[in-house]
């Protein structure tokens, strides 16, 4: 675990089975986890992280969309899972999905699944009929902001170009923002790609964010100049 603040800290991201950044943020009465893993064995490495610090289990886990390496974990947790509208009707549907062989490849085939995402659960699930797919106890429109206790979250929507269902996750007394995989390419829409429709307005939101630090899904942190320098500079050039 690494910390961001007095309130902040994250489970770094891992490139081997494609497991992003966890958040976790301490109020006075409540604790949050910021997405909910790609596994079991990824909550646990993430609770365990916790105890290390003297640090309790999170009360609530939010969403920051529907992919599976942030939310196949949900079932290792007991705590309630907020979520979008949208992350909530995927997490809906995949909850009914099976998990054997057959079914897995005609996902592949059909467009379902992407080949990245298949690759990596198969690395990280070596009995892939385990996995089951937690549904959401919370459902939100809009921006959802939550009380910690002393310390404030807002749950944003900021349709990235990633995925139309993102969410956000802002801590506006700490000026930090946890963006899920929002500016990243676009991965099931063909190769994976930015669009200008998409990704124009995303900086337009990110840039009426008084936030100092961002922690993407599959990143280290970065300053907010330096983000927004790449993304319009990638906005130039599409």
């Amino acid at each position: 675990m690494k910390q961001l603040s007095g309130t902040t800290w994250y489970l770094p991201f891992s490139e081997e089975t494609d497991r992003p950044n966890l958040g976790y943020i301490r109020g006075e009465r409540y604790s949050l986890m910021v997405d909910g893993g790609n596994s079991p064995a990824h909550v646990n490495l993430f609770l365990s992280g916790l105890k290390g610090l003297g640090l309790p289990r999170p009360d609530y886990t939010a969403v920051t969309h529907w992919h599976w390496d942030h939310t196949y974990g949900l079932c290792g947790l007991r705590c309630p899972v907020i979520a979008g509208r949208e992350t909530a009707r995927e997490l809906e549907k995949m909850s009914t999905w099976r998990f054997d062989r057959a079914s897995m490849e005609r996902r592949l085939r059909d467009g379902e699944e992407i080949p990245f995402c298949h690759e990596n659960i198969l690395r990280e699930y070596p009995s892939p009929e385990e996995i089951r797919v937690r549904r959401a106890d919370l459902v939100f429109d809009g921006v959802l902001e939550l009380d910690l206790g002393g310390v404030c979250c807002r749950l944003i929507p900021v349709d990235g170009p990633h995925s139309r269902d993102s969410v956000a996750v802002y801590l506006p007394e700490e000026k930090i923002l946890f963006l899920g995989d929002s500016m990243a390419e676009e991965f099931y829409e063909g190769k994976p790609h930015y669009s200008r429709e998409r990704l124009a307005p995303y900086i337009g939101l990110l840039e009426s964010i008084p936030f100092s630090v961002a922690i993407s899904g599959h990143d280290e942190p970065e300053e907010k100049r330096s983000l927004l320098k790449y993304l319009k500079e990638t906005l130039a050039a599409l």
